[in-house]
């Protein structure tokens, strides 16, 4: 759509060749009038008058006359100010689309970044749901047997067998995140829905460089609200400029004939046209009122972009410092979690503890995984949205 734009705009900038070009019309004209002072002129045109043709008579009371008229008329602009400043203000709008077309495809490149991730990370969740439903159905093999043996109760091998169903319904939910994501992922690169993607290995903790406090002046957006702040000013040049006169040719070229498709006569017009508006009702004025106005507004859009793009890149800076403390807190969780279920499982196996302690320790684990895995998401994410508002 903003490559669309762009073409758009292209085309309008086109137009403005007008300013240099001829205009050419051909048009052919067949009237009857009995008109006299028509009349008398189609006669002339014709060069058909004759004596006979001067009795008051016939000039107070003429016939129907018939005339038909080939006519080319042609118009050369020679000297027109304001046209030039609106074809320069045509030239910058070019720019300002090139520019949002640019910025546009900065932003997709982004969001397909995320969108693989998303991909990723549904990948991830699936393989620690696995980890569980594997770690579980261990446990609840080793309950059953102990029931059998009558060592534990009824309900321990109820505990055990909800929470394998709880890890079956977790995968299959796990593989429709993973086709969600796929389907996005395909409208974003523009194809098909219904393919599965696969991915690359999930991505380690990015490395966190210090980055610039500072907005690049070359932002693409920034340089679309430039362009179209000096559109308006070339616009208000143009109107300015509608205040000197303006020089333009033009000639036609003509056949009139009594008969249709007669060119018995013909005659030519050539001339230059000085024209000067020297008022139009405050018109013009208020006009470059209004558009000193418009323009002054873009330029306070723009300071406001600014002002909100740097907020929004030290936020970005703070989260993404937040997501590497995240990163850190949630493997030294991971480890907890994993050295807490292993020391529960030997002392369930020695019968010290019950199997709610040991399922508990399980759900906590993977809790943390999956915790961990959405933090390096995260971080991995900000990084990618950060490159998208320091990108020139």
């Amino acid at each position: 759509m903003s490559e669309l734009d762009e073409k758009i705009a292209a085309f309008n900038y086109r137009q403005t060749a007008a300013i240099y070009l001829p205009r050419a019309t051909l048009s052919y004209t067949a009237m009857v009038t009995n008109n006299p002072l028509h009349a008398f002129g189609m006669k002339l045109q014709q060069r058909g008058i004759s004596q006979s043709d001067f009795n008051p008579q016939l000039l107070n009371h003429p016939s129907g006359t018939p005339d038909f008229a080939a006519m080319l008329n042609v118009q050369q602009p020679l000297i027109n100010i304001d046209m030039l400043y609106q074809r320069r203000s045509a030239a910058q709008q070019i720019a300002l689309y090139r520019y949002k077309t640019q910025r546009s495809k900065e932003y997709i490149t982004f969001l397909v970044q995320q969108a693989y991730l998303q991909l990723q990370l549904a990948y991830e969740a699936q393989s620690v749901m696995e980890e569980v439903q594997q770690t579980v159905r261990a446990i609840y093999a080793f309950t059953n047997d102990r029931y059998t043996q009558g060592l534990l109760q009824k309900s321990d091998v109820l505990n055990t067998e909800v929470q394998v169903k709880n890890a079956e319904t977790n995968i299959a939910e796990a593989a429709d995140h993973i086709k969600n994501a796929s389907d996005y992922l395909s409208v974003l690169i523009n194809q098909t829905a219904g393919t599965i993607y696969t991915t690359t290995p999930f991505p380690s903790a990015p490395v966190i460089e210090k980055t610039t406090d500072l907005l690049p002046p070359g932002r693409s957006d920034f340089k679309a609200m430039e362009a179209a702040i000096r559109s308006y000013s070339l616009m208000i040049k143009s109107s300015r400029m509608s205040y000197l006169p303006r020089l333009n040719a033009f000639a036609n070229y003509q056949f009139n004939d009594r008969k249709i498709a007669g060119f018995g006569a013909n005659a030519y017009l050539a001339g230059l046209q000085l024209s000067w508006d020297l008022f139009k009702g405050n018109q013009t004025g208020n006009k470059i009122s209004a558009q000193t106005a418009e323009r002054d507004k873009l330029a306070e859009e723009l300071a406001k972009q600014k002002d909100e793009a740097a907020l929004e890149l030290r936020k970005t800076q703070r989260q993404l410092s937040q997501a590497s403390f995240t990163i850190q807190q949630q493997e030294t969780t991971v480890a907890l979690a994993a050295e807490a279920l292993r020391i529960l499982q030997n002392r369930y196996n020695q019968g010290l503890v019950n199997t709610t302690d040991v399922l508990t320790a399980q759900t906590q684990l993977s809790q943390q995984k999956l915790l961990y895995r959405q933090a390096v998401y995260t971080a991995h994410v900000t990084a990618a949205y950060l490159q998208f508002l320091t990108i020139q």
